[in-house]
């Protein structure tokens, strides 16, 4: 039997707080159009994202994806530092 490994979401956003051990808050933007009316808006939502190293820091635009829990709230573990927005 071959192994697949599974799909995971990964998602972009921004370093928001990087005050806790092995632990960034992050920030993920998005742009929706009201169904009704047509006008654009943000929706912002955060994300607590595993950093094994403390090497991201506030300001960062990093990748991540889903992973098992971690702990009650991480599901979340950063892949890269990004350089584009």
């Amino acid at each position: 039997m071959k192994s697949e490994q599974k799909k995971r979401r990964k998602l972009q956003g921004v370093v928001m707080s990087d005050a806790m051990n092995k632990t960034r808050t992050v920030e993920v933007r998005r742009t929706k159009v009201h169904p009704k009316y047509k006008k654009r808006f943000t929706v912002s939502k955060r994300y607590l994202v595993h950093d094994e190293k403390n090497e991201y820091h506030t300001g960062d635009i990093v990748r991540f994806e889903e992973t098992r829990p971690l702990s009650r709230h991480k599901r979340w573990r950063i892949v890269e530092k990004s350089e584009k927005k």
